[in-house]
């Protein structure tokens, strides 16, 4: 059941979506003369001299001097003049109207077919997209063009219309205007001449304008306008909240192909609009693809369903019941409609009928039994043609199969009896019927039965060489032969078409999930296009490009595209609707281009282009599904790629302006303190040195020295992070002492913080190492200034330097510096972020008076000797102090043995 409030927020998108787009007025009529266009263009004078900006794309007026007056005043854009024949017509400006822009259009006779070489087809898609450019149009339509209504109107005037407009377009309405007038007024009209010229008048009357059929029409027309009002209110209503109006369960049409599919597709859209419900036309199919001539009829009924705001559904499996009672309990469908199904004299007894099976197992469904006019028809000319229908059935190499199968069982049959002494001979002749149905139809399978129960009779029951039988015994067994032999064939003819169904349907599947695999490692938009690509070439068979991007097209991966194929895509691109070959719109070009649409209210993804062969003049649905449903998965794909793409620059662009923030918090503090003393004791200098004593100036200069070191440190970790960002760090190594190294750093240290207190424990007999020696020092430097700051004044800093051994694999021996001290300490889960740059303001290297590089630069600078730094932590003393382990691994403590010299000759 739907949720209400569901169906409220889809209302009010729905009415969102029309206040966002043009707004469309549709002034209808029973019959040309009622006074459409003199009525649309009698409001558009009144909005016109209300100060709207009105202006006149196409109107007709036939002559009428009274209609042509109301142009006077009205901004009348020109037409295009189309060469076509020898002949030049003038057709609406499309690009002219969208290019004016104006607030409200005049479009007359909305069903008009335009003329080869338009933008579109019909005239309805050239409003289709004025309405999606914003730009508010009126049209006129007369009721005999609604797609829906063809057949009703058929039957009623006897005049077939080609020239229709499909329902779903009455889904942009904003407002309709029924146009009426009586059938006697409109006879005197066009008696007058001011419908039809004297001698089309005259044939008018005779035949559509007779006082029944424009009654009839008028009812239509009225019935139609009425229709639409009651869905507006309800939609209204829903959108309001107001509860008591649940949304209709679906409707869905069967169709088989055999002559009636339109008619039915346009019986289902027409109850649907009534009970305002979605609907579905599907067909089933058991077997093998259908032959041409009932595919075509398919593929006719599929397209007028998508045109009438339909969905089109082809379905697999071996029982028709199944699949539609199983497909509409999926879908929430409610009714079924069907064609009438002929009733068989023996049918209860041998094979009930679709429409039987359906009443007697869809007890929940409301099933509506049409009965079409091509039905009694198609049931005179059955005798007629049921040889033609027979061919249909049974091929040339079918019965090639069962005459051949049939032959060679009855020659097996008189080995095995001549030479094995095999008594029961029906079981040969069964496995030929059976290995028969197994590779094509049930009509070639009873055909090689009966066949098989010939020969059986002819050669092996006696008498032989007659089709007599001579006892009672014999008659029974060929008559069990036959039974066998049919239900055999039965059986084996059902498991192929079963096969058969569930390989068409696990075909479609298969691809999709294959292209989902593809498309699932694509780690941006370019491998997103080749998996794509190879995907649809693969499936379709056709020449593909995928094209990610907006329009124009452009980019070096695109094929050779005529004037035709980049007008067609391009106007895909922009749209966001099919285009070129196959649709309505820019049908010359040579390829099918499907838009990847992207999220609502943003621009598409790009287009996908397929062309295949030019003797293929139709797409299957099954091909067409495929096609749309990899389009989908592929457009899905390249807004996934966007998104992280985006994500990852906004990450980038984040960390970017922390790290940025905190590099220019730590210069406002760490680089401006030791200049603010460095400026204040040289100003106190620059003033009052000759009142100051002695001590006070030495104690002034010592400031300024500390902190233009202090500064100088800064500035080194600033620079040498550079150098180490950007590969510029080069090794110049040397030997020095282990106790060398380590005593220079915290002397280095002292000198600047003279209260700092350190525990050294250097092994024994560390001899020299073959290192960079400044980087190493200046690296232990980092790593002591950071364990001074946060050790208690009175716990001193533990260096403890020795020789360990190495892992398996690598170096057999190491240096291991371990820098302890008695500080708060660093969490488990921190401790490798220690060395990030900027990692914490309150944490680590930076605290409150540090850059937060010295432990960053420590790391590069020991990783540049193949080394490295880890976070430990350390031993819990007296007090529950624990602390903070920095531990410095380097390899090998000695360099390389130098080879000996040569010796001299």
């Amino acid at each position: 059941m739907s949720d209400p409030r569901s169906a409220q927020a889809d209302a009010l998108m729905g009415e969102l979506q029309r206040q966002g787009a043009g707004r469309l007025t549709i002034f209808l009529g029973a019959a040309p003369g009622v006074g459409k266009t003199y009525a649309m263009l009698g409001r558009a004078r009144e909005l016109q001299r209300r100060g709207s900006d009105v202006a006149v794309g196409v109107v007709e007026t036939h002559g009428r001097a009274e209609t042509a007056a109301l142009l006077d005043g009205l901004d009348l854009l020109p037409r295009k003049r189309i060469d076509y024949q020898g002949r030049t017509l003038e057709e609406l400006d499309l690009d002219a109207v969208l290019a004016r822009r104006p607030q409200l259009a005049l479009i007359d006779e909305l069903a008009h077919r335009n003329a080869p070489g338009s933008r579109h087809e019909r005239r309805w898609q050239d409003v289709l997209e004025l309405l999606d450019a914003g730009i508010d149009v009126y049209t006129t339509v007369n009721i005999q063009h609604l797609e829906s209504l063809n057949d009703v109107v058929h039957r009623i005037t006897g005049v077939r219309v080609s020239e229709t407009v499909p329902d779903a377009l009455f889904d942009r309405l904003r407002d309709i205007v029924l146009v009426d007038l009586p059938p006697r007024e409109l006879i005197e009209r066009l008696q007058q001449g001011k419908v039809y010229v004297p001698e089309q008048a005259a044939h008018a009357l005779q035949a559509f304008f007779s006082p029944s059929n424009l009654t009839a029409l008028r009812e239509l027309a009225m019935q139609t306008a009425a229709d639409r009002v009651d869905s507006d209110l309800r939609e209204a209503q829903t959108a309001r909240g107001l509860p008591g109006l649940p949304l209709r369960r679906a409707v869905m049409v069967a169709v088989d192909g055999l002559g009636q599919s339109e008619y039915l597709v346009r019986v289902a859209r027409r109850l649907a609009e009534r009970r305002d419900a979605p609907w579905l036309a599907v067909t089933v199919q058991t077997g093998g693809a259908p032959d041409a001539q009932r595919q075509g009829e398919l593929d006719r009924a599929f397209a007028l369903a998508r045109r009438l705001g339909g969905e089109a559904v082809v379905l697999h499996g071996n029982s028709i019941v199944d699949a539609l009672l199983d497909h509409a309990e999926r879908s929430g469908v409610s009714t079924i409609v069907l064609g009438r199904t002929r009733e068989r004299p023996l049918a209860r007894m041998v094979n009930r009928t679709l429409t039987q099976q359906l009443i007697q197992r869809g007890a929940h469904y409301e099933l509506t039994i049409v009965s079409t006019p091509e039905a009694r028809a198609r049931a005179r000319r059955s005798l007629r043609d049921s040889g033609s229908r027979l061919r249909g059935l049974l091929s040339r190499s079918d019965a090639a199969l069962a005459v051949i199968a049939s032959a060679a069982a009855t020659a097996l049959a008189a080995v095995a009896e001549r030479w094995i002494g095999l008594d029961d001979l029906s079981l040969v002749f069964i496995v030929a019927v059976v290995m028969v149905a197994a590779r094509t139809r049930m009509t070639a399978a009873v055909l090689a039965s009966a066949l098989c129960f010939l020969a059986y009779n002819f050669f092996f029951i006696e008498p032989r060489y007659t089709l007599l039988i001579g006892a009672s015994q014999g008659v029974t067994t060929v008559t069990l032969f036959l039974v066998a032999a049919l239900v055999a064939g039965r059986l084996a003819s059902k498991l192929r078409m079963q096969v058969l169904a569930l390989r068409a349907a696990n075909a479609h599947a298969t691809e999709l999930q294959t292209l989902g695999r593809e498309l699932a490692t694509a780690a941006d938009a370019g491998q997103v296009v080749r998996a794509g690509k190879r995907a649809l070439k693969r499936s379709l068979g056709a020449e593909v490009f995928v094209y990610v991007g907006a329009a124009p097209l452009a980019g070096p991966d695109l094929p050779e595209l005529s004037d035709k194929d980049r007008a067609a895509a391009d106007w895909a691109l922009k749209h966001r609707q099919p285009a070129g070959r196959y649709t309505d719109t820019l049908a010359g070009s040579d390829w099918w281009l499907l838009p990847l649409s992207g999220d609502a209210g943003k621009p598409g993804a790009g287009l996908v282009g397929l062309r295949f062969a030019p003797s293929l003049t139709r797409l299957g649905p099954e091909q067409r599904r495929l096609a749309e449903a990899m389009t989908d998965d592929i457009a899905q794909a390249v807004l996934r790629t966007r998104l992280v793409a985006d994500l990852e620059d906004s990450r980038v662009s984040g960390e970017t302006e922390r790290l940025r923030s905190a590099l220019l918090s730590s210069v406002s503090h760490d680089l401006r303190s030791p200049l603010a003393s460095i400026i204040g004791a040289a100003s106190s200098l620059d003033h009052y040195a000759e009142a100051m004593p002695r001590e006070d100036r030495h104690a002034l200069l010592d400031t300024i020295r500390i902190e233009g070191e202090r500064l100088d440190r800064y500035i080194q970790n600033l620079l040498d992070m550079t150098r180490l960002g950007h590969g510029g760090l080069a090794l110049n190594r040397d030997w020095i002492g282990v106790d060398e190294l380590i005593g220079s750093a915290v002397s280095r240290l002292q000198r600047y913080q003279p209260t700092a207190r350190f525990e050294l424990r250097i092994e024994p007999g560390l001899g020299p190492i073959w290192v960079h020696p400044a980087l190493i020092e200046q690296a232990l430097f980092n790593v002591l200034e950071n364990a001074v700051k946060f050790s208690p004044p009175d716990a001193p800093v533990t260096v403890d330097a020795r020789r360990i051994d190495g892992e398996p694999g690598g170096p057999d021996r190491l240096l291991r510096i371990d820098v302890s001290d008695r500080g708060p300490g660093i969490p488990e889960d921190e401790r490798a972020r220690i060395f990030d740059m900027f990692y914490s303001v309150e944490r680590g290297d930076r605290g409150r008076q540090g850059t937060g590089l010295g432990l960053a630069i420590c790391q590069g600078m020991i990783g540049a000797h193949g080394g490295s730094v880890v976070a430990l932590p350390g031993q819990t003393d007296a007090q529950g102090r624990r602390g903070t382990t920095i531990r410095i691994t380097l390899p090998p403590i000695e360099p390389e043995p130098k080879a000996a010299p040569a010796p001299a000759p």
